[in-house]
């Protein structure tokens, strides 16, 4: 696997486009627009919060009931959640413009929006924002970077990857953007994330690989504990590489299945990173559980605990608020067990040895956790497996971000 500069435009034959199209106060980027030069077999995950925004619905009908999808269509500042009917009639519309426009039918559109719940979709504005994308889009490395601008909300930073492979002696690459900063926590996925691969690959093996990275990537973030209303991972493969096509699980489909999970992975640690008001990436490794479950419980229930993720913003090395959320997560394991290690690029201090605190140096343990990337890394003792989560630190900005932000 190679890694390289780019985002959704880097596969053959995908095009994107972004702008201002008026939806946002200011000059703004809010819309943006993918779009692939050949159908595509599509894969999709999606929230599993009760309550679902009408692009949510709208996907999953495309992803789960058509064979290809060819566009994706997708809009900040207005979240169109919890719009009734009225909302999913501007999902209909607005495949209907961008299909027109596009000379594609209307149910291989994909829509997605993010931002504020409760009101309706500008159509007036979005629909002229999607005649206005479609001589934009281009397969240049500036488009993808412009597109994925487009999709923020408070992100403060723009997320994109892209990786190259061999399958079948053909050069095939993957590249994905993301937005996502807040009401960040995973029960599927979390966030927009939109991945494009010139593979050759049946949908059944592309959906089955979405869903098998998803567990280890988008899974395993939470900035603040909300699970959105708008979750959505859509992966597009439109076969230009001209591989061998992948329909079963062999050793290509290994391949694939490994550049998706690093490019998932890149995607989900750069939403971490940005966490609302975050000025640290809190990664935590639980090994020596004796099952991926078991593994999974503890670093979650470390990375979502307010009191931690407090101390790791003031650099404090109080390693009681970690083995306390493994205690209350519901996994069982010998607390008089566990090694407990802070690492980040400023060096590697074991705290804790079976339960009990090292005589550490306080001083060392705030010049590591005083990094822009922490590590907490629980041993319980108990077996091979292992699992890794990523959260940020809780600081006085999350609040702020906030406190405002539908007004």
């Amino acid at each position: 696997m190679k890694i390289i500069d780019g985002g959704v435009t880097a596969a053959k034959g995908f095009q994107a486009a972004g702008l201002a199209a008026g939806i946002k106060k200011g000059n703004t980027k809010d819309m943006a627009m993918v779009y692939s030069e050949k159908p595509c077999v599509a894969a999709g995950t999606f929230t599993t919060n009760v309550v679902k925004a009408a692009p949510v619905k709208w996907d999953q009908d495309i992803v789960y009931n058509h064979p290809f999808a060819q566009a994706i269509v997708c809009n900040s500042g207005v979240a169109n959640a919890c719009t009734g009917a009225e909302g999913l009639s501007y999902c209909k519309k607005t495949a209907e413009i961008a299909a027109a426009e596009l000379h594609i039918s209307e149910d291989s559109v994909l829509v997605a929006s993010t931002g504020v719940i409760g009101k309706q979709l500008p159509m007036d504005i979005l629909g002229e924002g999607v005649k206005k994308l479609v001589p934009l889009l281009s397969s240049t490395r500036e488009a993808g970077a412009l597109a994925a601008q487009s999709i923020m909300t408070t992100d403060t930073v723009s997320k994109e990857v892209a990786v190259t492979v061999e399958l079948s002696g053909k050069t095939v690459t993957l590249g994905g953007m993301c937005k996502g900063s807040g009401m960040i926590h995973p029960n599927m996925c979390t966030m927009l994330g939109f991945v494009t691969t010139d593979a050759a690959i049946s949908k059944e093996m592309l959906q089955k690989a979405l869903s098998d990275v998803v567990k280890d990537t988008y899974n395993m973030v939470s900035v603040d504990g909300d699970t959105s209303t708008n979750d959505t991972v859509l992966l597009l493969a439109n076969g230009m590489a001209e591989n061998e096509l992948v329909s079963e699980e062999n050793e290509d489909y290994q391949i694939f299945l490994d550049a998706l999970l690093y490019v998932n992975t890149c995607l989900a640690k750069k939403i971490a990173a940005d966490g609302e008001g975050a000025s640290a990436l809190f990664e935590v490794k639980v090994i020596g559980a004796e099952s991926k479950e078991q593994a999974v419980t503890l670093s979650k229930s470390i990375i979502t605990s307010n009191l931690t993720k407090a101390a790791i913003f003031g650099h404090d090395a109080n390693w009681g608020r970690i083995l306390c959320a493994m205690g209350y997560s519901g996994a069982q394991f010998d607390p008089e067990k566990v090694d407990l290690y802070f690492e980040s690029a400023a060096g590697r201090l074991q705290i804790i040895r079976d339960g009990v605190a090292t005589d550490y140096s306080e001083e060392t343990a705030t010049k590591i956790l005083s990094e822009k990337e922490v590590t907490a890394i629980a041993d319980v003792k108990m077996g091979n497996a292992s699992a890794t989560a990523w959260g940020c630190d809780l600081t006085y900005e999350y609040v702020t971000i906030n406190a405002d932000y539908r007004s």
